[in-house]
């Protein structure tokens, strides 16, 4: 089990860039069903959901006991920066860039590669099923998994929260301070919380 080799794809989104974004990702586990998730960040940068959906899947893999990832973007720049061909000059992309290279410290191997997007086909459309409202929920694990039977509601909540406010924060520093409104960042956290029963 220790040596299997797990495979994950992930994409980002933006619709204006910056617009209404979305992140999405496909864990691929041998003898297992796949493990795919989507969600919504509010509204942010195409680069920053790239990098959202890479810490989303390595954080998920910690959890599900992952050791061995090759991980496949149609991101070049996201894969360039990680594999250390490319600079980060980006202030945002740079914390994110930081958070992704110290989880990837917690597997015995992490493998980035780029592809084209036809062949991210499927995480593609995670992202678009997102943002048009349809965001994937995970798989309850079945018994027997370890550590991964079901995560925490309270945690997903807040890590979705903590999400769409960073991406909110983003994008009020550009200038703007009511793109997005306000008042749709309450409600989409209203919605993250009533989506996971905390409300």
């Amino acid at each position: 089990m220790a040596q299997e080799t797990w495979t994950i794809h992930i994409d980002g989104g933006s619709r204006g860039n910056p617009g209404p974004a979305a992140s999405a990702y496909i864990i691929t586990r041998p003898g297992q069903p796949d493990w795919e998730e989507s969600f919504c960040l509010g509204r942010t940068t195409n680069n920053i959901a790239e990098y959202t959906a890479l810490i989303r899947a390595l954080e998920r893999a910690q959890q599900l006991q992952g050791r061995r990832l090759t991980i496949f973007s149609d991101s070049e720049l996201l894969v360039k920066q990680m594999i250390g061909q490319y600079r980060v000059k980006n202030a945002d992309l740079k914390e994110l860039f930081e958070q992704a290279q110290e989880l990837k410290k917690e597997f015995e191997r992490v493998t980035i590669k780029h592809v084209y997007r036809e062949e991210n086909q499927r995480a593609d459309e995670l992202c678009n099923e997102a943002l048009d409202g349809s965001p994937t929920e995970p798989p309850v694990e079945l018994a027997g998994s370890v550590k991964a039977t079901r995560i925490d509601p309270r945690q997903m909540a807040h890590d979705e929260a903590l999400a769409c406010l960073g991406a909110s924060a983003v994008a009020w520093a550009d200038g703007n301070p009511n793109i997005p409104d306000p008042a749709a960042v309450w409600q989409q956290l209203q919605d993250i919380l009533k989506k996971h029963g905390i409300i």
